[in-house]
């Protein structure tokens, strides 16, 4: 697979989030939270604008070239309100995280920023490089796609539904409107077309049983594993009375007691979406042919790595309240087994990458009379 070019005036215009972050929390007439939402509408269609008028080349090539440089400004922005509040930082967007989205606070909010601002930063970059070198970024954007589909489906509801609820700001409805993006750029990623490949379906490969296969066999282990802590994970926050669920959930992970609702909702998500997909792709590892495979992987890899980063960070976050945080005996424990959670998604991603034949569907078999007339 080739990386895309990194795009260098996307990275210069996202820059100018610093400056402009600074001044405007100078301004006290931005304290309000009216003025603040007004103002982000602002300052993110006068962006629009200049990107429209010097960009128009790429944005009529490929539309999505609008959403990614502005995305990667909020990302920088998003990375400045993560440092800030673990005190990297003074004096940048202390109106917005006051006014506009106190819930950005929170150690779960903290660490979606951290990942906004480093992994889809360069993901915007990488993307936004590829247009203007008319170039494919196909697997970036499902990749890209996955993770930011997980971080709403989490942070919205969690807004709505925990302790935050009574805090809700004008901003949160600008969020909302962020779903639609997702929605109309999974459209557009997923109609591109795929790269050119000199493949074709691997007969030997496709004979072989499961068991054949040592690299499948260690992936589909993995999987089941994960299906397996997946449901477990989704009976403890639904307040299974069983003693094996009481053990995990105060002394290994009482992050799920947190009121926040984030990690509540985050174990919901994998129950419901991640655990069918563990299911099906096991299913497409033991039996050949499943082409649909390698794109879902790349979306269920981004969704799994950022859910992951979000959740196990805000396990261990200062901003965590000490009784929810993961005890320091059990630190070993809970870091490896997340890990390992999330490393099966990324290692059926790259077997899917790096040798995609076996998920190709075989060409049909000519009767045998048909070949015979031929012969």
């Amino acid at each position: 697979m080739d990386i895309p070019p990194l795009a260098g005036k996307t990275a210069a215009m996202s820059l100018g989030a610093l400056p402009l972050s600074y001044v405007l929390n100078q301004v006290s007439a931005f304290s309000q939270p009216l003025c603040a939402v007004l103002m982000s509408t602002l300052i993110l269609g006068l962006l629009f604008m200049a990107v429209y008028s010097l960009s128009h080349g790429e944005i009529t090539y490929d539309p999505l070239y609008a959403v990614f440089v502005l995305f990667s400004f909020t990302s920088v922005v998003d990375l400045v309100i993560a440092l800030q509040e673990d005190g990297y930082m003074v004096g940048f967007m202390d109106f917005y995280t006051k006014e506009g989205e106190p819930y950005l606070r929170t150690a779960h909010g903290i660490f979606i920023c951290y990942w906004d601002g480093t992994v889809h930063y360069l993901l915007y970059l990488a993307m936004a490089g590829a247009i203007r070198k008319r170039k494919r970024y196909r697997n970036l954007g499902l990749y890209w796609l996955g993770s930011f589909a997980m971080s709403l489906l989490v942070f919205l509801p969690g807004n709505i539904l925990g302790k935050y609820s009574s805090e809700i700001r004008p901003a949160f409805f600008l969020a909302i409107l962020y779903m639609l993006v997702p929605c109309w750029a999974g459209v557009k990623i997923f109609s591109q077309s795929h790269a050119p490949t000199s493949y074709t379906p691997n007969m030997e490969e496709q004979k072989k049983g499961i068991l054949q296969r040592p690299a499948d066999l260690v992936i589909v282990m993995c999987l089941v594993l994960a299906a397996f802590f997946t449901l477990f994970r989704g009976l403890v926050v639904l307040d299974c009375p069983t003693d094996a669920c009481f053990i995990y959930i105060y002394q290994y992970e009482p992050y799920l007691r947190d009121p926040v609702a984030y990690p509540k909702l985050q174990m919901l998500v994998y129950l419901f979406y991640a655990l069918p997909f563990y299911c099906l792709a096991v299913y497409a590892l033991i039996f050949p042919g499943c082409s649909w495979l390698p794109d879902w992987a790349l979306v269920f890899a981004g969704a799994i790595g950022q859910a992951q980063f979000s959740h196990m960070g805000a396990s261990m976050h200062l901003r965590t309240p000490f009784t929810y945080r993961v005890p320091e005996d059990t630190w070993t424990t809970f870091f490896l087994s997340n890990m390992l959670f999330a490393l099966g998604p990324h290692l059926l991603a790259f077997r899917c990458l790096w040798w995609p034949a076996f998920f190709m569907q075989s060409p049909p078999l000519e009767p045998q009379g048909q070949s015979k007339k031929q012969q």
